[in-house]
């Protein structure tokens, strides 16, 4: 049995893929399994991996290749699931975005910690930017309606510091100190295997965006703790790319609908409802309004 079961999602980022590899191969300490899912890249990413890292390379990395491009969720189950069926699988499993690059003793570090703390379910890492700033999305608040309605309207950029209107991304925490969190990002997610069995795999609902915070949540509920933990620090390469992406950006603000729907939504008072809802679907644009406001009307009709 090994110490950590470490997936890696791939969609066509062949070239970063390969540094986060070459990065892993310097790990120490650890006892670790490499499992890639290749979401049907069709940039040879595939197989670059066939040609440089199946087969004898340290850690072993195996190569699950994917007919379609189901999103996060559905890529990275391929693999939870593989790891968990097992009789005796790693005591941790862990998630990891392509483009990220890890240092030496980040791994074990992680794991030690998790080992430290036996209500930890969850522990991430900070996160760094190529400019060496913080990836402010490495420790999180769950999106309550209010948390989520300061986000929109702007009061969490224009009071960072405060503990009432920095709650998205924690802002007010100093980066350097270990903190007790609501969840840290999959991009970079060290798994209790025992705390996941409970929770159960990622919510295939989502696409991609909302995962990890849903999944968070359901782990919470099981009794667990998240901590984000600056003890280890990881290089994340985040693609401007899927920032810039229509699609990516309805697909955010899809997952913020799934996820208010799913946990939230029937605790909200109805004016906060139409608030909520009505500032999603303002910002999700036109090609997500219509789907939030059909919902609506098929719940509606559901409950009469």
């Amino acid at each position: 049995m090994s110490d950590l079961g470490l997936v890696i999602l791939n969609y066509n980022t062949r070239d970063v893929l390969r540094e986060c590899l070459r990065s892993l191969q310097q790990t120490r300490g650890v006892d670790v399994e490499v499992v890639v899912v290749d979401n049907a890249s069709s940039d040879g990413s595939a197989e670059m991996l066939r040609a440089e890292f199946l087969g004898n390379t340290f850690p072993p990395v195996r190569l699950i290749a994917s007919d379609k491009n189901g999103g996060f969720a559905y890529g990275n189950n391929l693999a939870l699931r593989e790891f968990l069926a097992r009789p005796n699988p790693p005591r941790a499993l862990m998630l990891l975005n392509s483009d990220t690059q890890v240092p030496p003793d980040a791994l074990r570090a992680m794991l030690d910690f998790l080992d430290a703390r036996p209500d930890a379910g969850i522990v991430g890492p900070k996160l760094v930017l190529r400019d060496g700033s913080l990836d402010l999305a490495c420790r999180r608040s769950f999106p309550t309606p209010q948390v989520s309605l300061y986000r929109m309207i702007g009061l969490s950029k224009l009071f960072p510091k405060s503990k009432h209107f920095g709650r998205y991304n924690l802002t007010y925490l100093d980066e350097d100190e270990t903190a007790q969190v609501d969840s840290v990002v999959g991009a970079a997610m060290l798994l209790r295997t025992d705390a996941l069995r409970q929770a159960g795999i990622l919510d295939e609902a989502f696409f991609m965006y909302g995962e990890d915070l849903d999944l968070a949540l359901r782990i919470k509920q099981k009794g667990w703790n998240a901590y984000y933990y600056p003890g280890a620090t990881i290089l994340h390469h985040k693609r401007e790319s899927s920032r810039r992406s229509k699609k990516a950006q309805i697909e955010f603000y899809r997952a913020m609908y799934i996820f208010y729907e799913k946990h939230y939504r029937a605790t909200t008072p109805f004016y906060l409802d139409w608030i909520v809802r009505g500032g999603i679907a303002a910002k999700g644009g036109l090609a997500l309004a219509p789907e939030i406001f059909r919902k609506r009307e098929l719940a509606t009709g559901a409950q009469s």
